[in-house]
């Protein structure tokens, strides 16, 4: 029996972690993209820390950083450290190899008024009136006000919107765990609207895509998104918003951490607390540790500004400084 490629390993590796509950699809690119690279180059020889590190090094995007390599690597560990069961000369590359993995950056908060605008622009959108600007804006609308991550909101099939009882369900989404979410009124109006212009463009059935292609051959298509975000890039840089976050522009993602901080300034506001509040949160964001949730109230600077507050209140209160 001839010994299996390290693409053939690699793809066993991936549908252990799939069984267990791991989606990572940049993990699986990432790592078929290793093993046949090592498959070509190296057919024979154990793997060593040099072919990772160097590998690590060839990003597609040459940002030519350390602190990129250093995040390709770690893809490669959990996978190193499995294959040495079979190969045991398998090298573990070290995490210091090319320095810490920064942590999370600061994103880019949207104001209410920059919503509105995002919405305002995806409805001029070419064919005014058509099916295509009430796909973006009714998209990139129910992310802002429920927090979706984009691959969930355009998961969505239509079984999964309920409007009557005013839910949505998410399933299997990116910890394999599936939730329901109340909606706003306002956000099942939305909705309904869309649906209706929908329906009267393709045939609807329950296993349809909430939200579809319009174009040629897509109209009725499951939404790409690489084609959402050539959009929201097209209509942010139209909008020529200042970018307030670490990265290098406004990203949809962050409509998401708009609405976990808009979530928490308001419990704020209300003397609501945090700590009771943050489970639900958490839940409803569909994180898998609640200290995911947690990292909203330190990377944010609005935020700060009200535990700043809250704890002047405090400070001044009489008696506040009696031991």
């Amino acid at each position: 029996m001839s010994t299996p490629t390290l693409t053939q390993r690699a793809q066993t590796f991936l549908a252990e972690r799939r069984r267990l509950g791991f989606q990572g699809r940049n993990t699986r690119y990432a790592l078929i993209s290793f093993a046949r690279d090592m498959d070509r180059q190296y057919p024979q020889g154990a793997l060593t820390v040099e072919r990772m590190a160097d590998w690590a090094r060839r990003d597609k995007w040459r940002r030519g950083t350390p602190e990129t390599w250093a995040r390709r690597l770690k893809l490669l560990r959990p996978f190193a450290r499995w294959l040495r069961q079979f190969e045991p000369r398998t090298a573990v590359p070290d995490e210091s190899l090319f320095g810490p993995i920064p942590g999370r950056v600061a994103p880019h908060i949207y104001r209410d008024d920059e919503i509105e605008q995002l919405l305002a622009a995806a409805r001029g959108l070419h064919p005014k009136g058509g099916l295509r600007p009430a796909t973006y804006e009714t998209l990139f609308g129910l992310i802002a006000s429920t927090g979706l991550r984009v691959s969930e909101a355009l998961a969505l099939r239509d079984t999964d919107v309920d409007l009557s009882a005013g839910t949505l369900t998410i399933r299997q989404t990116k910890f394999a765990k599936s939730r329901r979410l109340p909606l706003h009124p306002s956000t099942v109006d939305a909705l309904a609207r869309y649906r209706r212009l929908r329906c009267r463009s393709v045939r609807t059935t329950g296993e349809t895509p909430f939200f579809i292609g319009t174009r040629g051959r897509r109209l009725g298509q499951p939404l790409g998104q690489r084609q959402v975000h050539r959009v929201f890039i097209e209509l942010r840089q139209q909008l020529r918003w200042v970018n307030r976050g670490a990265h290098d522009g406004p990203r949809i993602h962050q409509l998401r951490h708009s609405f976990a901080v808009r979530r928490v300034m308001l419990w704020h506001r209300q003397g609501i607390d945090i700590d009771q509040a943050m489970l639900s949160l958490s839940t409803y964001l569909g994180h898998a540790k609640i200290s995911n949730t947690y990292w909203y109230l330190t990377a944010v600077p609005e935020l700060m500004g009200l535990a700043a507050e809250k704890f002047e209140r405090f400070a001044e209160a009489p008696g506040a400084g009696d031991e």
